[in-house]
């Protein structure tokens, strides 16, 4: 048997594909040790430094104190606090929705959602750069799985309109794209979904705390809130905490937390976890100069990187896709960015497709012009001494 992973491993390590963990001795700061050593950090989602905040921390000591460490059981027996209830009517409230219903994951929120509402008979219409966790959803549904090229409208329409069957529809996309940065086409999704009478899920987990009217989201964005009949979210990013969500009607909580396997076997969210994200949620919209300077930093990377020339995703998310092509190139800029102190990872197949090898920049509101000034400086001297400028 070691034969063989060790033969795998080979391949994967000769493609230059080779993944390995980094030990952080620190929290997700603009500053960090790792691995010993420090570094800048562009690569966190902790999009409004809220992780680290001492407001957090303090309120998830006090859920420790007040309930435990642990939850003690799924939350349909024993690990359902009123905790858990509070934070689930705050999500609401921040997505503008009937109800909120809280997973112990964003990952487990997705995959609960779209296997606990789509069943065998149903189609899912799925936008090509979705997340894993939306892929695995859409594969334990027993849902037949249409997949829609990129944000192309043109191409979901065409699906859409060849699809036929007595099951329900649900058009899957993320809100803000992972990998690149860019926004959903959110409003010809919606038209599309009226015209073809389907169901339309959002995965918020990037958009979240980043856009929209008090950090609402992508739907909020647009200005489209009452049109989406989930909205999946997560904990984890620019809310600071841990944890994942599904923003829908009551109805809909009702339903998933009968037929969302996902929830109904998880054991509950950890107290302090759930009070870290409650006060995420509150600075959240107290505190909107967070998102206004998080904005300005992307906006501000971005547009020299592009003057500097080079091949930058368009956006105006936090999320900047720096485009190698290589998948070796890639890493080697990574690894000459640790030499210099900045940490910015190399994204590859499977994650991106083949040829698209690129650096994952991603900025926080609590990064300073100096240090957006260093990365800059620093990738541009890098870029040339490899040929990619």
């Amino acid at each position: 048997m070691d034969h063989w992973f060790h033969r795998e491993l080979q391949l994967i390590e000769e493609q230059g594909l080779k993944r390995k963990l980094r030990a952080f001795s620190t929290g997700n700061e603009s500053k960090v040790i790792m691995n010993g050593k420090k570094f800048l950090l562009f690569s966190s989602n902790n999009y409004l430094g809220l992780a680290t905040d001492i407001r957090l921390r303090k309120k998830a000591s006090e859920g420790i104190s007040k309930y435990g460490t642990g939850a003690g059981g799924s939350r349909l027996i024993t690990g359902n606090f009123v905790i858990h209830e509070q934070l689930e009517c705050e999500i609401a409230d921040l997505k503008e929705t009937e109800a909120a219903i809280v997973f112990s994951s964003g990952y487990l929120a997705n995959i609960g959602m779209i296997s606990g509402v789509m069943k065998e008979g149903d189609i899912i219409f799925s936008d090509a750069w979705n997340h894993a966790s939306i892929i695995d959803g859409c594969r334990l549904s027993q849902a037949k799985t249409i997949v829609y090229e990129h944000a192309d409208m043109v191409d979901l329409e065409r699906k859409l309109r060849k699809s036929c069957g007595d099951g329900k529809k649900l058009i899957v996309t993320d809100g803000v794209f992972s990998m690149d940065g860019d926004i959903a086409p959110l409003p010809e999704i919606v038209a599309l979904a009226k015209k073809y009478n389907a169901y339309i899920m959002v995965d918020d987990a990037h958009a979240t705390g980043v856009l929209g009217s008090d950090g609402r989201g992508t739907a909020d964005y647009f200005g489209l809130k009452d049109e989406i009949d989930f909205t999946v979210g997560t904990l984890s990013k620019a809310i600071g905490a841990e944890g994942g969500f599904v923003a829908t009607s009551s109805i809909g909580k009702n339903y998933l937390l009968n037929n969302a396997r996902s929830f109904i076997f998880q054991t509950g969210l950890s107290p302090s976890a759930i009070e870290a994200a409650r006060e995420g949620i509150a600075i959240i919209q107290n505190e909107p100069e967070r998102r206004d300077q998080l904005l300005k930093n992307a906006q501000y990377l971005r547009l020299i990187l592009e003057e500097s020339g080079f091949i930058v995703r368009e956006g105006e998310t936090p999320i900047i896709s720096l485009l190698i092509g290589d998948s070796h190139e890639a890493m080697q800029f990574s690894e000459k960015l640790m030499d210099e102190g900045v940490f910015i990872p190399a994204i590859r197949p499977p994650t991106v497709p083949k040829g698209s090898s690129r650096l994952r920049i991603t900025v926080m509101a609590t990064h300073t012009i100096e240090q957006l000034n260093t990365v800059i400086n620093k990738i541009k001297k890098i870029g040339k001494e490899i040929g990619v400028v």
